[in-house]
């Protein structure tokens, strides 16, 4: 919505400059979206002094002007015939963009340098002359610039209005704005309409067939009507704010359209069959050409203005070419309705038209002001077309609207903005907005809201009002006082954030996949026929084959991740998935162990690299006694057996890690060896421990004994390590296991185990032999235990070495 401040005025005084009046309606709820002068294109356009004319040498009707400008002398060619010797005058200099379009610029005219442009009224679009230069007065300054000379200065608001304020889509609603908060008086025009001497109702008639739709339709009738340009200042109006000029009579309407607020139509009232006016709803498939030409076939619950044979226009929103007002038009119908926003909405919508007409219409116009902006548009036409008014008018209204009343308590207005305003402050802001504020029982109000404010229906209504008014910027900005109580986060969230930050340490990436998978991921991943697992929900309308059931089991989304990975020749994975559905967590790891280096030959990934990140997610997670054992036969049919480790807490299964088999990756379409876990998340929060205990370091020193063990191959090293940590030795801080060794010298079978022991105590320093006598019995019993046996010392033989 555009404002000039020159047609603002004709209705309010404002005695402060643009820039605050703009930021005041900002702040006052109505943002001001940008500021300019219209007349900024004048920038380029000086007073020139006519020095010398000659004739063009190649052109009778030419002629060349050397004009100062006072900075330079200016060869210009004109055709003007008014140009005389001494003149001043308008010179557009290159580069100034004219309200018609055209960009002024240097160059040659039938041979002759011209190096401006002399400029008409018209050509400026500061007047209608355009038959010569236009002459500036004797005073005039060459050189100064012809806005400055003139004193051209139309400051224009553009305002970026909420839907709900369709009161603030004229010049009035604006200026009542201004009024408010500059607390100064509206003044409104003086509508005068003369009346002719034949009534209306013997020459026309209205017939509202949806009221629903239509609750008001007025019209008026003029005759004798000549149809011609507008005046000056009325195209200057029109212009101000963005619209063009088209005849004197549709250029009324448009005028009070945007003074008013109220879209108005003028019809040819002798093309309009039987003299008469039919609102009522389309035919099915029914066809309309409107105003721009096209054909458009209309919606059936579209609202229509017709004639006694059919549509004449599409109501608020555009005309017909079959009633549009034409050159030799002397007869008007005018046309001041009110229709319901919601129909007019679906109407252009289904049409895909958006009008002036239509906007205001949408967002409700005042159903109270139709017949004032008809006897405005009566008094203008009567006076920029001549003719003759009928006597009275036709007011058809079906639907009356009544103002709404709306009750408002003024403490708890205060309560809820903030403020301490008393029941008269709250009375002044509402009332210079024109609304009627009458006072009730104690802090109550009783506040009619005018027809034209269609947003206002609840107290919260007006308290929006009075805080607007009054100045958001003015309310004491304060803090809502409450109790705060602090609460341990949600501890599943708590451990699915530490299991991301682990991972994520390790050098996995996250990923997404669909909680779909194709129907023979269960076939793919080798699952028993009686695994849980199978039991998945089919989708009934999937996307894809690859997509057709939900998923159990997260393993199907990491395979394939990896596969199209590989075809993008990036081989050397480490990646994660949270649960969604699901509550299982898995990871994969394939290719290289870590990038390439200068400094280090590059190691491919193995069983060791995957079972190291689940120790290090259930170290992280403060999980205590967390195992690694032989996965039994079946346990999981994806891995590789004998690669492949149950993860247990206790006796507490959390999942299992290992090697994917290579049936499985034949499956995906697998050609490296690929390593991944798959734990339940349900069990990893529940042994979570969120109380963390601190253990002080010894002052002692501590000691080492290294042991090598030589055993039959099957017995696993975590049993071993917990039959030592069985035997509760006190001075056994940890045992690490740091060598395994299979290959001669030892029998098939048979592997050497290498212990690290790590002893020290908290009370003193520990002597040589009492750490020997622990450590000798800790071995004799692992030795009878697990019918291990020590290397023999020999000098011909090397100790067994990785």
């Amino acid at each position: 919505m555009k404002v000039s401040l020159s047609w603002l005025k004709e209705y309010v005084d404002v005695n402060i400059d643009p820039p605050r009046l703009a930021e005041a309606l900002t702040m006052a709820g109505l943002e001001v979206d940008a500021l300019g002068d219209r007349y900024a294109y004048l920038d380029g356009v000086v007073v020139g002094h006519i020095v010398k004319i000659a004739p063009h040498p190649k052109a009778d009707r030419l002629s060349l002007c050397q004009v100062d400008i006072g900075s330079a002398a200016k060869a210009v060619v004109c055709g003007a015939p008014n140009i005389r010797e001494g003149h001043l005058v308008p010179v557009a200099l290159p580069g100034v963009l004219l309200p018609s379009g055209e960009k002024v610029q240097a160059g040659r005219i039938r041979g002759e340098v011209s190096e401006a442009m002399l400029c008409s009224e018209a050509e400026l679009a500061i007047g209608t002359d355009h038959s010569g230069i236009m002459v500036l007065p004797d005073d005039a300054v060459p050189g100064r610039g012809l806005a400055e000379t003139l004193k051209l200065r139309d400051p224009v608001m553009e305002f970026d209005l909420t839907p709900n304020r369709a009161d603030c889509l004229s010049i009035i609603g604006i200026a009542r704005e201004v009024a408010a908060v500059l607390k100064v008086p509206l003044k409104y025009p003086k509508v005068t309409t003369p009346e002719g001497r034949t009534p209306i109702g013997e020459l026309a008639r209205v017939t509202i067939e949806a009221p629903e739709a239509c609750p008001r339709y007025a019209a008026r009738l003029i005759s004798a009507v000549r149809i011609g340009p507008s005046p000056f200042w009325l195209q200057d109006r029109l212009h101000s704010v963005g619209l063009r000029s088209i005849n004197n009579v549709v250029d009324v309407t448009n005028f009070v359209m945007m003074e008013m607020g109220q879209p108005l139509h003028a019809f040819d009232f002798d093309r309009l069959a039987e003299h008469c006016i039919v609102v009522k709803t389309a035919k099915p498939n029914e066809t309309f050409t409107t105003l721009d030409g096209m054909q458009r076939i209309l919606p059936p619950d579209a609202l229509m203005i017709c004639d006694g044979k059919g549509p004449v226009a599409v109501a608020g929103i555009m005309g017909g070419l079959n009633s549009e007002i034409e050159s030799d038009t002397t007869r008007v119908l005018i046309e001041s309705a009110y229709f319901h926003p919601v129909s007019i909405r679906r109407t252009a919508k289904a049409l895909g038209l958006n009008t002036d007409s239509s906007h205001r219409f949408e967002r409700g116009v005042d159903p109270q002001g139709t017949v004032r902006a008809l006897e405005r548009a009566v008094q203008l036409m009567v006076e920029v077309a001549g003719g003759e008014p009928t006597l009275g008018l036709i007011d058809e209204n079906p639907g009356p609207v009544s103002p709404r009343t709306i009750p408002l308590n003024v403490q708890r207005t205060n309560r809820l903005l903030g403020t301490t305003f008393s029941r008269d402050d709250i009375a002044a802001y509402l009332g210079s907005i024109e609304l009627s504020v009458e006072p009730r029982d104690g802090d109550h109000l009783d506040v009619t809201a005018p027809t034209f404010r269609v947003d206002l229906r609840r107290p919260e209504d007006l308290m929006e009002e009075v805080a607007r008014l009054s100045g958001y910027n003015n309310i004491p900005t304060t803090h809502p006082v409450s109790r705060v109580i602090a609460r341990k986060p949600d501890k599943r969230l708590e451990v699915r954030q530490a299991i991301r930050q682990v991972l994520v340490g390790c050098g996995f990436s996250e990923i997404i996949t669909y909680s779909f998978i194709g129907r023979d991921a269960c076939n793919n991943l080798q699952l028993s026929a009686d695994d849980p697992r199978r039991n998945v929900v089919q989708i009934l309308n999937p996307l894809t084959e690859e997509q057709g059931v939900m998923r159990t089991s997260l393993l199907p989304g990491l395979l394939t991740t990896m596969f199209k990975n590989s075809t993008q020749r990036n081989e050397d994975l480490k990646i994660e998935v949270l649960p969604e559905e699901v509550e299982m967590v898995s990871g994969l790891w394939t290719g290289a162990r870590s990038h390439p280096s200068w400094h280090g030959r590059q190691t491919m990934v193995d069983f060791y690299d995957i079972k190291g990140a689940v120790e290090a997610l259930c170290a992280a997670l403060y999980i205590d006694g967390v195992r690694f054992r032989n996965a039994q036969e079946g346990q999981f049919p994806y891995l590789v057996p004998g690669r492949t480790a149950g993860v247990y807490a206790g006796d507490m299964l959390l999942g299992g890690l290992g090697e994917i088999g290579k049936t499985v990756a034949k499956c995906f379409g697998l050609k490296r060896p690929a390593y991944c876990f798959d734990l339940n998340l349900d069990l990893l929060v529940e042994l979570a421990c969120r109380d963390k205990t601190m253990k002080p370091q010894s002052r002692f020193p501590a000691t080492d004994r290294d042991v090598a063990l030589i055993l039959d191959e099957g017995v696993e090293a975590q049993a071993i390590l917990d039959f030592i940590h069985a035997q509760q030795e006190p001075l056994i801080d940890r045992v690490d296991i740091f060598d395994v060794y299979k290959g001669r010298p030892l029998a098939d079978g048979e592997k050497s185990l290498a212990l690290k022991f790590i002893y020290q105590s908290f009370e003193r320093n520990l002597t040589d032999s009492e750490v020997n006598t622990i450590h000798e019995a800790i071995v004799r019993k692992i030795q009878e235990h697990f019918r291990a046996r020590l290397p023999e010392r020999s000098s011909d033989e090397q100790t067994p070495a990785r």
